[in-house]
C-alpha cells in the first residue's frame, strides 16, 4: 500500500488539452492587447496637450484610460463563466449515460482520446462467470478415455443441468466419483459468498466471479443422497437455496488452514478435517496445477491411477481447446491426502496432487460491445485490451474474445498485435516503440504494466484513457490522461479515476468520448463567437482612438456586452446536440490550434 500511495504522488496531474489551448490563448491575447495598448497610447502622445483634457498629465491619462477600455474589449470576461457551464452541462448529459465524470476539464478530453487501454473481464463482458464444461479422466482401460461434461445456466442462479457429452442430462450428478469431488473442492477452497438479494429479485456475489461461480457449480452438481434431488431443492426458499450445497460441504470438513492464491504459484490451497482424515483440497491455473499432480482420479470407479505423459498431453490439448477455441477460462482442481494431525499449510505440500478435473467458465461478452468496437475503428480509435489471462500460442481465451468482440477484425494476422508483459517488457526500445502502434491485445498483465503501458503510449503523443477498478490500479488511472474506474471497483480506484462507469460497460466510454467531441466543437464555437464580438469592439476603440474622434463605447458598456449581451447567446451555443457525423471524424491532435491567424484575420474584416 505505501509504494501504491508513494506511485500515486509522485504522478502529476497532467492539463487538459482544452486547458492547454486556453491558457496558451490567454497568453497570446495578453500579449497582443499589451502590445495594442501601449501602441494606442504611444500613437496619442501628440494628443496629451490638447487643452480638451486640461493639460499633458490629464491628456497622458485620458488615454491611458482609453488603453484600458480596448483591454476591457480584447479580453472576453464571460468565458470562464460559459466554459464552465458547457462542461457542466456536458457532465450532466454523460450522467445519463452512467459516467459519473469525477474531474470537470476531463469531459473534454475525452474527445482527443487516441487509444483506450481497456480491461477484459466486466468491461468488455459481462463479469458474470459461470461453468459451462466439465472435463475429466473417465478411464484408461482402452487407452486414456476423457469425459466432457456441459453445465447449463450463465448467471449466478443455482438453476441449471449438467449434461453428459452425448446431450443427455444427468440426474444424479453427485453420484460420479470426479464431479463429487469437483462440487467438494469448489466449495471448500472457496472465498466468496453467493446470496439471494429479495430487492432486486437475483443472486448476487461476494468475492471474485471465478471463485462465485465454482460455487454455483457445487450447487448444480448437488448432494450425494435423497436430498440431492431437484424436487427437494427445489423446495427450499432462494434465500436457503443459494448455497444448500455449499453449507453441506462446509460442515462436513473443517477447514484448518489455507494458502493464499500467489501470482508466482497461480494456485490456492486449503487443508481441511472430515471424519479423522486430512485432506489438501487446490485449484489454480490448468498448468499449474498438472504439473504438480503424480495421480489423477478416474470418473468411473472413482479409483486413482498415476499420471503418465499421455494422459499430461491430453489433458494439456483439452485445456488449449476450452481456453482457445471455446473461449473459457480455465480451472485445475485437486486433491491430496496430508498426514494425519497436520494443521499448517507449506508451499511444499503443494506437489504429488491427485488430479480431479478441469472447469472451462464462460464470461460472455456484452451484446453492445462489438458496436462500440466499430465505433472506434470509425472514429480512430485505437482499443488495446489489457487482461490477466495467459496467451498460448494464438489460441487464448483473450484473444478469442477479441475475435467476438471485434478488436480484431482490420487484422489479417495476430503476429506483432498480441503480447504479453514479458514478452513486451523484453523487446529492445524501437521494437517496443513499433509495438505499441501495433498492439491490440497485452496479456498476463499486472497493475504496474498497466502504468507502464500509459507512459510509452503518452511518450509517443497518444491521449490515452486506461480503465481499472482495483487498488493496485490506482497508480496507472492517475497518470493517464482518462483514468476511468468501475462502478464495481474499490474506493482507491474511484478516488484516482477522472470518471466512473456505473454500468462497467466499454461502450459506455464510448459514448462518452462522442460526448467529449460534442462538447469540444461547442466550446470551440462558443469561443469563436465571443472573440469574433470582441474584435469588433477592439477595432471600433482602436480607430477611434487613432483618429482622435470620441469614445464610441464605454468601459460599462464593453461590460455588459462582454459579460451579458454575448454571453447568454453562447451559453446557448454550449446546448447544441452532436453533429451524426461526431465519431467519424480522427481525433484532433493534440497541438491542434483553437484560432489560427487565418481566422483571426478574417475576423477582422468582419
Amino acid at each position: 500500500m505505501g509504494s501504491i500511495r508513494d506511485s500515486m504522488l509522485r504522478t502529476d496531474d497532467e492539463a487538459t488539452p482544452l486547458k492547454k489551448k486556453l491558457d496558451e490563448f490567454g497568453t497570446f491575447l495578453a500579449k497582443v492587447i499589451a502590445g495594442i495598448c501601449v501602441l494606442v497610447w504611444i500613437v496619442n502622445i501628440g494628443h496629451f496637450r490638447d487643452p480638451a483634457h486640461g493639460g499633458f498629465l490629464r491628456g497622458a491619462i485620458h488615454y491611458f484610460k482609453i488603453a484600458v477600455a480596448l483591454a476591457v474589449a480584447a479580453i472576453p470576461e464571460g468565458l470562464p463563466a460559459v466554459v464552465t457551464t458547457c462542461l457542466a452541462l456536458g457532465t450532466k448529459r454523460m450522467a445519463r449515460l452512467n459516467a459519473i465524470v469525477r474531474s470537470l476539464p476531463s469531459v473534454e478530453t475525452l474527445g482527443c482520446t487516441t487509444v483506450i487501454c481497456s480491461d477484459k473481464t466486466g468491461t468488455l463482458t459481462t463479469n458474470m462467470m459461470s461453468v459451462s464444461k466439465i472435463c475429466v479422466v473417465h478411464s484408461i482401460k482402452n487407452g486414456p478415455e476423457v469425459a466432457e461434461f456441459g453445465v447449463s445456466g450463465t448467471t449466478y442462479a443455482p438453476e441449471g443441468f449438467i449434461f453428459d457429452n452425448t446431450g443427455l442430462q444427468l440426474e444424479f450428478p453427485a453420484q460420479l466419483p470426479c464431479l463429487l469431488h469437483i462440487a467438494m473442492c469448489s466449495a471448500l477452497c472457496n472465498e466468496s459468498l453467493l446470496q439471494y438479494n429479495p430487492d432486486k429479485g437475483n443472486y448476487e456475489k461476494i468475492g471474485e466471479s471465478t471463485e462465485v461461480a465454482l460455487r454455483v457449480l457445487a450447487e448444480k452438481v448437488g448432494l450425494p443422497g435423497f436430498d440431492s434431488m431437484p424436487s427437494a431443492l427445489n423446495m427450499l426458499s432462494k434465500h436457503e437455496r443459494a448455497s444448500y450445497c455449499n453449507h453441506y460441504w462446509e460442515n462436513q470438513f473443517k477447514k484448518v488452514s489455507v494458502l493464499e492464491f500467489s501470482r508466482d504459484r497461480k494456485m490456492m490451497s486449503v487443508l481441511c478435517n472430515h471424519k479423522q482424515m486430512e485432506i489438501m483440497f487446490s485449484k489454480g491455473a490448468p498448468e499449474s496445477i498438472i504439473s504438480r499432480c503424480t495421480n489423477i482420479l478416474c470418473n468411473n470407479d472413482g479409483s486413482t491411477i498415476p499420471m503418465d505423459a499421455t494422459l499430461r498431453a491430453e489433458l494439456d490439448s483439452r485445456f488449449n481447446s476450452f481456453a482457445g477455441k471455446e473461449t473459457l477460462r480455465c480451472l485445475a482442481l485437486a486433491l491430496k491426502i496430508m498426514p494425519m494431525g497436520q494443521q499448517i499449510l507449506s508451499f511444499d505440500d503443494e506437489k504429488d496432487l491427485t488430479f480431479i478435473g478441469l472447469v472451462g467458465m464462460l464470461d460472455p461478452p456484452r451484446e453492445e460491445v462489438r458496436n462500440a468496437m466499430i465505433s472506434c475503428m470509425t472514429a480512430g480509435i485505437r482499443v488495446i485490451v489489457v487482461t490477466g489471462d495467459n496467451k498460448i500460442k494464438f489460441q487464448s481465451t483473450a484473444e478469442s474474445v477479441c475475435r467476438k468482440i471485434g478488436a480484431f477484425d482490420h487484422l489479417v494476422d495476430y503476429v506483432g498485435h498480441s503480447y504479453t508483459a514479458a514478452e513486451f517488457e523484453e523487446l529492445p526500445g524501437t521494437q517496443q516503440t513499433m509495438a505499441l502502434q501495433r498492439m491490440a491485445l497485452l496479456t498476463r498483465v499486472e497493475p504496474s504494466h498497466k502504468r507502464m503501458l500509459v507512459e510509452a503510449l503518452q511518450n509517443q503523443n497518444e491521449v490515452v484513457a486506461m480503465t481499472g477498478d482495483g487498488v493496485n490500479d490506482a497508480p496507472a488511472l492517475k497518470k493517464a490522461d482518462i483514468g476511468v474506474a468501475m462502478g464495481s471497483g474499490t474506493a482507491v480506484a474511484k478516488s484516482a479515476s477522472d470518471m466512473v462507469l456505473a454500468d462497467d460497460n466499454f461502450a459506455t466510454i464510448v459514448a462518452a468520448v462522442a460526448e467529449g467531441r460534442a462538447i469540444y466543437n461547442n466550446t470551440k464555437q462558443f469561443i469563436r463567437y465571443m472573440i469574433s464580438s470582441n474584435i469588433g469592439e477592439v477595432v471600433c476603440i482602436f480607430v477611434a482612438a487613432v483618429l482622435g474622434i470620441p469614445d464610441t463605447l464605454a468601459p460599462v458598456q464593453l461590460l455588459w456586452v462582454n459579460l451579458v449581451t454575448d454571453g447568454l447567446p453562447a451559453t446557448a451555443i454550449g446546448f447544441n446536440k452532436p453533429d451524426s457525423d461526431v465519431m467519424k471524424a480522427k481525433p484532433r491532435k493534440v497541438l491542434h490550434l483553437l484560432f489560427s491567424l487565418s481566422y483571426l484575420t478574417n475576423q477582422d474584416y468582419v
